[in-house]
Parts: structure tokens; sequence; C-alpha cells
């Protein structure tokens, strides 16, 4: 595919997504992504879903959920892969649309660990849901958010500031804010950058031009991560050769950017330390 920014890509996004009705579709589908993962050497996964692309179609928001979570588990057993699910809220929708949503998800809050912010960034900041992600720390979920990728940095203080997020999802303009870096590093929050989804929606020219070097010099604790891979193109692997390749990184560097991930996710010690431990042991040169 071809995309010209975002929204384009979010057109044709949103009608793919019509193809998936039953449960089973949404079991299809992640079992096809877990299994790339696999291939791909990924041990943990947290996965993002809009259950607003569904709902709004009519389909029960029980059916994307279990869809979704009984692939979660066959993956551990069938490949070894830990998961957990994250929902996203529409940011292209109101907050008291996300707030409907959030009460279809509360009887099922056990079984969902993070709550985001994707769609549309333009015009959407993340100040217009700020009573919504209050709400979601009560509930004692996860908190993390899309800001600064064809959003300003201002978008990114407004998702620490007002939402309290513990990831910035892309976060990529913070480079044009020196007061913003100073603060990321300082606080160390995770930047989870998509590389090759940023050349697809035209955030950066080439991957050449990205900026992932630039912040990960600067001492941000950023990752790299696959973005919609079917449509982009770059799944984890492919992310991280390409960018490895495009921006000359050194095997110290990859390692810090593995580490950086697991650090980064919402996976207790005892599961997170011996995946550091192999990350430990690789080799620098």
């Amino acid at each position: 595919y071809a995309f010209s920014d975002l929204q384009s890509f979010l057109d044709l996004y949103y009608a793919g997504a019509a193809a998936l009705i039953h449960e089973q579709d949404f079991y299809e589908l992640a079992m096809a992504y877990f299994a790339r993962a696999h291939a791909d050497g990924v041990v943990h996964a947290e996965l993002f879903f809009d259950p607003q692309t569904h709902t709004e179609r009519g389909v029960a928001f029980q059916t994307v959920l279990d869809g979704l979570e009984r692939a979660c588990d066959e993956a551990r057993v069938q490949y070894g892969i830990s998961s957990r699910l994250i929902l996203c809220f529409l940011r292209h929708l109101s907050e008291d649309e996300g707030f409907a949503t959030l009460e279809q998800a509360v009887p099922h809050i056990s079984r969902i660990h993070g709550v985001g912010l994707d769609s549309s960034e333009q015009g959407h900041p993340p100040s217009k849901f700020a009573r919504l992600f209050a709400r979601c720390r009560e509930l004692g979920l996860h908190i993390v958010a899309h800001a600064g990728e064809e959003g300003p940095p201002a978008y990114i203080v407004e998702a620490l500031d007002l939402l309290k997020v513990e990831r910035i999802d892309h976060g990529v303009r913070a480079a044009e804010d020196p007061a913003l870096v100073e603060r990321l590093v300082r606080e160390q929050t995770p930047l989870t950058v998509c590389p090759l989804s940023n050349i697809k929606l035209c955030v950066f020219p080439t991957l050449q031009d990205h900026n992932l070097k630039q912040l990960l010099d600067a001492g941000l604790k950023v990752t790299i991560n696959s973005d919609d891979p079917a449509y982009f193109g770059g799944y984890i692997g492919q992310n991280f050769l390409a960018t490895a390749e495009a921006l000359h990184l050194s095997r110290a560097e990859l390692k810090r950017i593995a580490r950086n991930s697991l650090e980064a996710s919402f996976v207790g010690d005892a599961e997170r330390t011996p995946w550091l431990a192999r990350i430990e042991a690789l080799p620098e040169d």
C-alpha cells in the first residue's frame, strides 16, 4: 500500500476492518500475527485493539475480546509468547463515546491490562480525554497514548501531564522541543517508535532520515516496534533489520533497544529477568 499521511492509512484500515465480524475472525487475525511474531523471535507482545472500530459496526465488545484472548492463550501454549491486551480509544470520536466503550469493558477489566489512544492525531489532543483516562487510572489500568507522530510536541506534554501516561507511542516529534527531550531523558519515559510505519506515513522521507538514533544518543528510552504490519509491510524483525542498516546501529545499540523494550513492558520481574539475561549474554561486536 502507498499512503500520503496517517489519515489515508486510517481510511483503508477502517474499510478493511469490516471483514472482522465473528469471534473466529478476531482469533484467526491474532493467530496469524503471533505466528509471524514467533518467527521473528518475539517472546512478549502487547497488542493494541480498537473495539470502537467494531462495536460501531454492530460487533459485540465481547466478540472482539473473546477472539483476541483465545489467540493470546493459544500463542502462549503453541509459541511460548506471553501477551497483554491494550484497549485503545479512537481519538477522532468523543470522550463520551470513550466512556461508553469503557463501560462495556468494565465487566472484562481483568482481561485488559491497559488503555491507549490512537487514530487521527491532528486536531484531537490528549487533553480531550483527560477525564476518561483519569477513570482508567482509577480502575488500575496501565496508560499509554499515541502522541508526537503527526501531532506537535505539545501533545506529548499533554499526554504526560494530563493522561499520566507510562509510555509514549511514537513520540518522534519530541526532538523538536529540547526541554521535552530533557524531561523524557530525566524521567526515562519510553518511546515506542515504529520506524517503517513512519516512512509509510511520510513522517520522515526515508529511513536514513529517521531520528531514532538521535533520540537514542540523547539518552531517551527508545524501543523499536511494528505498527499495523500487515498494512505497512514491516513486522518486528523487518523493523529492526531495516533500521539497523539505515542508521548504522551497532550491536550494543541494538541490545540497548531490545533491553529498553523489556524494561518498558508491563510484565513482572519474574518474566522480565530471564529475558534480560538472554539479551545481556549476546555479543556486542
